[in-house]
């Protein structure tokens, strides 16, 4: 396979492993930050010592700090920083000549809008773009552990390039083009890990989980049929199988911020514990703002919300979904 420049923009956990992914396979991939001390501190050790430590750099994957390096020498960049900083980031880089692929799960917060209706508001509904989704922690991708990924986009020749370069013996990737389901999969499906980290810190045991992962998935899918999603992007690997993962294993820090605030952490505690970003805090009001728009109940994300706004505790969360009326399935 032909190598190429790439560039991941930002060099978090994620981002640093899909990169240490794609310069295992050949590539010669910058990876950005905009921490000088961090990107300093990768240079030198050869690794990424805040966030996967256990795992040295491939040759091939250099650190740098210029945004202005990335875009002019790499023939495909993806962007890998939390949700509220996509919108910032977009409007600091020119654009790709290729298309822009993201890493990003999560909703804009100031516009409530997908990020892929961002970038089409900058450069035009028909400008390729790729979500790169689905169940992967980093530290298992960053060890060359067996990973599956789905890839949305617009754009057929742009997405099997994607595909092409990301492929491996140990990675798997499939083709979507269902823009719409896989982004809002990415997003819910952070909110819902949050319940059950809740519901196992308050020891409410497995018959809960399953129970909130599955009417989870039914909160998920009827949003997405209202915006015109397809049914069957939720029983896929960026709907059923990254919110299994995200609920049920602790290596998903949106599961163990709930974790912590069902043993009754605060907010602020909880999130310092993690140390990283918790997308679920952040996505909470943007699911929700959008479940209020297109008028879909989403009870579970709703106390969620209303717990992570102080509005109800861990234990007054859950007793508003068991007091809810019966209904048919």
């Amino acid at each position: 396979m032909k190598a190429h420049t790439i560039a991941i923009l930002g060099a978090g956990s994620w981002g640093t492993a899909v990169a240490m992914h794609l310069a295992n396979l050949g590539n010669r991939v910058l990876l950005w930050g905009h921490h000088p001390q961090h990107i300093k501190t990768m240079a030198t050790e050869g690794r990424n010592q805040r966030y996967l430590p256990d795992t040295a750099f491939p040759s091939g994957l250099i650190p740098t700090l210029s945004l202005d390096d990335c875009m002019q020498h790499a023939s495909l960049v993806i962007i890998a920083v939390p949700s509220h900083a996509f919108a910032p980031l977009l409007a600091r880089i020119d654009k790709p000549a290729s298309g822009l692929a993201w890493l990003t799960k999560g909703i804009d917060p100031a516009s409530h809008a997908l990020l892929s209706q961002l970038v089409a508001d900058k450069w035009g509904a028909s400008f390729p773009i790729a979500i790169i989704c689905g169940p992967s922690f980093a530290r298992e991708v960053a060890s060359y552990l067996p990973t599956a990924l789905t890839i949305a986009g617009n754009n057929a020749d742009y997405s099997h390039t994607l595909q092409a370069i990301l492929h491996s013996s140990t990675m798997r990737v499939y083709l979507s083009d269902d823009v719409i389901g896989v982004q809002l999969c990415g997003a819910v499906k952070n909110v819902l890990a949050i319940a059950c980290g809740i519901s196992d810190g308050l020891s409410y045991g497995a018959n809960a989980k399953a129970a909130l992962i599955t009417r989870g998935l039914a909160e998920m899918t009827r949003l997405g049929i209202q915006l015109s999603a397809r049914q069957e992007t939720f029983m896929g690997l960026a709907g059923v199988g990254d919110l299994v993962l995200t609920c049920t294993d602790n290596q998903s820090r949106n599961r163990r911020f709930g974790l912590l605030l069902g043993q009754g952490l605060s907010i602020t505690n909880a999130e310092k514990q993690i140390g990283q970003v918790v997308e679920g805090k952040y996505n909470a009001a943007q699911v929700c703002a959008l479940a209020t728009q297109y008028k879909v109940e989403m009870p579970i994300c709703s106390v969620v919300n209303a717990l992570l706004q102080g509005e109800l505790n861990a234990e007054e969360a859950v007793d508003k979904l068991m007091s809810r009326p019966p209904r048919e399935e």
